[in-house]
């Protein structure tokens, strides 16, 4: 009997709110029909939306497996190594792709990957990283290592909503790109997280060495490990609630149940208020359709979605503490009232 192939492995990388789930989307869409692809997700807050968009994308042959509540590059009974590896064993996969949070450190991801519980299992394709070139221009964003060290470890950089981005912000961007060094095996624009599929398959570098590896310590004061759990019952009305603040930021997620249906003008005026959001994304039942919201700094984006387990929104904020009390007040205000 022949020995397995070893699997095609991307990591897909790149700060908070720039794309990451919508281009994994875009790539599923063009998964060949005879393949079967594995995708793991982590997500910063407690509650998982992103594995929710990934599966709404409707296409055959996806599984999808989340871990949730912090960064698994960090917590230190190191999540992904038994994630994966039962991701493996359930789904059989012959690609996996794998999102990290956007606070999330490549490093010790990508030193896992390359261990000795993946040798001769993963086959470690291109490091995919993307960015916001208006992120390069916001200083609070640039004086964080694991941005610099997002950039830095990937082989391939995808500068995204290039439809929105200014050439007086853009420019040097690429320019700081193209000085990096190792150099990127490709360096692409493109808009609305769209990707082409042989990106997964571009060079790699493996000398690509983190410049500040201490960036996200294993055993830091802020590492965890996931407390996402199955939802079995969330009554009409009571969302469960999960809450985490570290890292100097706040974040919050509420599950709620599909019973509950959601004025849509409503959502819109609490989702685009003054607090000052790093991301918010949710998926939620509005009577006669499910509508995912996200929002990225000021800016608010709806659209329907094929999603119809519950409603979920998962909030980060950059600060510390937050009223969440208050909030989910509101949040319940905006639940229609039985007829």
């Amino acid at each position: 009997m022949t020995e397995r192939a070893r699997i095609p492995t991307n990591l897909i990388t790149g700060f908070l709110g720039v794309g990451k789930t919508t281009s994994i989307r875009h790539l599923i869409g063009q998964k060949p029909p005879h393949e079967r692809w594995a995708v793991l997700v982590n997500e910063f807050g407690e509650v998982g939306i992103d594995g929710a968009i990934i599966e709404s994308a409707g296409a055959e042959g996806i599984a999808v497996s989340e871990i949730a509540g912090g960064c698994f590059c960090c917590a230190s009974d190191s999540p992904i190594e038994f994630s994966l590896m039962e991701l493996i064993r359930q789904t059989s996969p012959d690609r996996i792709l794998i999102e990290p949070t956007g606070l999330g450190h490549p490093a010790k991801v990508l030193d896992t990957l390359r261990g000795p519980w993946f040798r001769g299992v993963l086959d470690l394709r291109a490091t995919i990283c993307l960015a916001d070139a208006a992120d390069y221009a916001n200083p609070r964003v640039t004086n964080v290592d694991v941005f610099r060290d997002q950039l830095h470890m990937a082989d391939v950089v995808v500068v995204n909503k290039m439809d929105r981005t200014d050439p007086a912000v853009l420019d040097p961007f690429l320019a700081h790109l193209k000085h990096l060094f190792p150099p990127k095996s490709q360096i692409v624009t493109t808009s609305q997280g769209v990707l082409d599929l042989t990106l997964l398959d571009a060079d790699v570098t493996p000398e690509r060495t983190p410049l500040f590896p201490e960036a996200h310590p294993i055993d830091s004061p802020h590492a965890h490990r996931s407390t996402a759990s199955t939802v079995s019952l969330v009554l009409p009305r009571h969302p469960l609630r999960k809450e985490s603040n570290q890292m100097g930021r706040a974040a919050c997620g509420w599950i709620f149940s599909p019973l509950d249906a959601f004025r849509k003008v409503d959502l819109f005026e609490l989702f685009n208020g003054s607090f000052d959001v790093h991301r918010l994304k949710g998926v939620f039942n509005v009577g006669n359709e499910w509508l995912l919201f996200n929002r990225v700094g000021g800016e608010l984006t709806c659209g329907a979605i094929p999603y119809r387990r519950d409603s979920r929104l998962e909030i980060i904020l950059d600060q510390p503490h937050f009223d969440w009390d208050d909030f989910e007040r509101l949040l319940l205000n905006c639940i229609r009232t039985a007829s």
